[in-house]
């Protein structure tokens, strides 16, 4: 079973990002801007030894992948941002394939939404619209992707490059698509594609679709949809201590607070096969993106993760899941990272390395 990592490109500056959030804009911005908003709220994250990184660095890649080698993590699931032609943030991964000297084993999951202003709280507004558009726009996506595909560090299942799709239920001719990719890969070194889609925090997609398995991506796909009582008590009772406290002492409050171990311990009681893989991640707060509108979950340490982390990989190893996804390897203004920071240094990345050492041994 190979640990991924799910993997956020947006550590360089665009065009785009520049246009719409300021010159300069890097995901490093509303990390470094980010301020405790209660008691013992762990913010500003800072990374080790203040490593704010460029992407753009092929060093930096390479510092990376050594760094997932040492520490077990068998490759980068990248986000991949496509828009009907328009791509943005593409330039870390088109710099991977560039150099085969750098020994990143990776994947592509297609952030197949809008971009929108959501980070501001806003998610009316959109930057650049998500469009499919039909066979001949399927066509070009599918040339842009195939020299990845064909790069021997992608990862494959059965000798398949493997593709994640993060949300299936906006794309009407989903099928038609899948069907079409799998036409042309037949033609190709690799023959097939081996399609995964992703159970999230929207709705899930109530058709009967072509993908040869789904992934749990957590904690949202938990917590919107598996959480039982808990969830909506904690949003009214969060929702109402809020209030009261902005009214009488003027003190910013996050929207809703959370247990890190109730989460975990709903993902733990979830069912799984060798076709829906199971989703494991580091710990949430995304005040840094949404400020008094966030979700932060109370009770993560190395420790904890590394308990529950030995638990689900267990449950992987027996139902033989080809993979196993963590959120995330670099979700710093999601504050769910595998990267060292200031406060843990390298701790949750040592329980990664010792519960799979544990298990091979």
């Amino acid at each position: 079973m190979k640990v991924i990592a799910f993997y956020l490109p947006q550590y360089h500056e665009v065009e785009e990002n520049n246009k719409w959030w300021g010159k300069g804009f890097t995901e490093w911005t509303n990390v470094k801007k980010a301020k405790p908003l209660f008691k013992k709220h762990y913010q500003p994250r800072v990374p080790y030894k203040s490593n704010y990184y460029n992407l753009l660095d092929t060093e930096v890649l390479r510092w990376q992948a050594e760094l997932a080698k040492e520490y077990k993590v068998d490759g980068f699931c990248f986000y991949h941002y496509w828009f009907n032609g328009k791509r943005l943030l593409d330039k870390p991964a088109e710099l991977l394939l560039a150099d085969q000297s750098i020994n990143m084993p990776f994947m592509f999951s297609w952030a197949n939404e809008p971009w929108t202003r959501s980070w501001d709280g806003s998610h009316r507004d959109v930057l650049m619209p998500q469009e499919y558009g039909g066979p001949e726009e399927w066509l070009q996506h599918f040339n842009y992707l195939k020299p990845f595909f064909e790069d021997p560090r992608y990862i494959r299942f059965d000798n398949k490059p493997v593709f994640v799709l993060y949300r299936s239920e906006s794309f009407e001719k989903c099928n038609e698509w899948i069907s079409y990719w799998r036409r042309l890969a037949k033609e190709t070194s690799f023959k097939d594609i081996h399609f995964i889609s992703t159970l999230t925090s929207f709705r899930q997609d109530p058709r009967k679709l072509d993908f040869n398995a789904e992934l749990h991506f957590e904690p949202m796909c938990t917590f919107e949809h598996s959480m039982g009582n808990i969830h909506p008590l904690k949003r009214k009772i969060v929702g109402r201590l809020r209030r009261i406290a902005n009214e009488k002492l003027n003190t910013n409050f996050v929207e809703q607070t959370l247990s890190y171990q109730q989460i975990w311990d709903r993902i733990l009681a979830k069912s799984y096969s060798a076709d829906s893989y199971p989703g494991a991640f580091v710990d949430w707060d995304n005040t840094p993106r949404k400020k008094t509108k966030s979700l932060v979950m109370k009770g993560s340490t190395p420790q904890r993760f590394k308990n529950n982390f030995a638990k689900i990989y267990s449950m992987g190893l027996n139902v033989s899941s080809p993979f196993l996804f963590i959120n995330a390897w670099n979700e710093w203004a999601e504050g769910t990272y595998l990267e060292p920071d200031e406060k843990y240094g390298f701790g949750y990345l040592e329980a990664i390395r010792d519960v799979v050492t544990q298990s091979q041994s």
